[in-house]
């Protein structure tokens, strides 16, 4: 019996979107191989994306069909809301097989049995998880077939959140909050970063009185002293230093869904120009918030934080959010919209973003960070912790 994370009511309009976007792109239908599209239209979660496995979308059939290695078929059943004859599983040779068997042998056979093998067939041809090797072998399988990069087709579908998806966010939230707070805490003068490290992790998985937390799609980052110019270093062995910068971006999450969150604190008295610093993101970030509603393009967001920063003599011209919400590992983004000149994306109610306006230099690095939702006024943002440089 499948766990009850959405009811299939919810799975059934995320399928029947789907299919009016392959529709619109003239595609009979889809080899979906992102985890987190895997889930979002059949409900499985499980760790095996390190093999092959996919969810096929056809236009005429009724559910979609999953496809994965044979000792994961049972987290299939455990997960998703298919019925029996939609779980397809290959035998383990298929696996970094010494017999040049490899698992888009068995799915162009599924193709084949669900009547597209000579159809177009879109595929997702920059996930993470699908490689060259997939590409070629499902040409030479289906020569028939006109394949069509379909990469975001169903990341556009999920772009506007459910109610209860919005539910998962905001309790992914809550811990966040906690994850940072411990994280913020545990920093001081002698104490190794993996310590600070395993504070973060605790909160994050212990979650809340009320409920537990997941594995996030990204671990906590934390570069720290003269490396808080890079912004994607996680922790090491060293130990905090008196005068040391340390940024601390991570997210809790609930059933898949995140809320990240970025603070920046300091060991010992921080120095003027990185109060100045925090000031200035503190007032770019509410600034972009201010203009973002529905109706509003993402780029007029991001020229709001540009002019704000551009007063106090500071000019970035980089993505300072992006659409995000279901994720695996390697991320939580759904590398769609991105709040950066020129995206003309329009924001709509239920859609959600993490806004992470970093500034990055040689002498300072300084991120403060907020998730929210589009709103029918403007936005709500999901965590309530202070936005300020903290100190230890």
């Amino acid at each position: 019996m499948s766990q009850a994370i959405f009811d299939e009511a919810e799975y059934e309009r995320r399928l029947s979107r789907t299919k009016e976007r392959l529709r619109e792109e003239d595609l009979d239908a889809i080899v979906v191989s992102d985890p987190a599209n895997m889930n979002y239209l059949a409900g499985y979660d499980g760790w095996s994306f390190y093999v092959h496995q996919a969810v096929v979308v056809t236009t005429e059939r009724e559910e979609p069909v999953w496809v994965g290695r044979e000792m994961d078929a049972g987290g299939a059943r455990a997960t998703t809301w298919l019925s029996e004859e939609h779980i397809r599983s290959y035998s383990d040779d298929h696996v970094h097989s010494p017999h040049d068997l490899h698992p888009m042998d068995y799915i162009a056979g599924v193709l084949e049995e669900l009547d597209v093998a000579d159809g177009r067939i879109g595929l997702e041809m920059d996930a993470a998880y699908f490689t060259a090797k997939s590409y070629t072998r499902l040409q030479e399988n289906l020569p028939e077939a006109t394949f069509e990069d379909a990469t975001l087709l169903v990341g556009w579908v999920r772009i506007k959140k459910s109610e209860q998806e919005l539910e998962y966010m905001r309790q992914a939230a809550r811990i966040s909050e906690n994850a940072m707070q411990a994280g913020i805490d545990a920093i001081g003068e002698g104490v190794p970063e993996y310590e600070v490290a395993a504070e973060i992790y605790d909160a994050l998985i212990r979650g809340t009185d009320e409920f537990g937390g997941d594995y996030p799609s990204i671990v906590p980052l934390m570069p720290a002293g003269d490396h808080t110019d890079t912004p994607h270093l996680t922790w090491t062995d060293r130990e905090f230093e008196d005068g040391d910068p340390v940024i601390i971006e991570l997210s809790g999450c609930r059933h898949r869904y995140h809320s990240p969150l970025a603070r920046t604190t300091f060991v010992g008295d921080p120095p003027a120009e990185l109060e100045e610093a925090a000031d200035v993101v503190v007032e770019g970030i509410e600034a972009a918030l201010e203009v973002a509603e529905p109706g509003v393009t993402c780029e007029a967001v991001e020229e709001a934080w540009r002019e704000t920063i551009a007063r106090h003599g500071i000019e970035k011209e980089d993505r300072i959010g992006y659409s995000m919400g279901l994720g695996y590992p390697p991320d939580w983004g759904e590398h769609t919209a991105s709040i950066r000149p020129g995206d003309e994306t329009v924001l709509e109610e239920k859609m959600t973003f993490h806004m992470i306006p970093g500034i990055w230099t040689e002498a300072v690095g300084m991120e403060i960070s907020e998730t929210f939702v589009v709103t029918e006024n403007g936005v709500e943002t999901l965590a309530e912790f202070p936005q300020k440089l903290f100190t230890a």
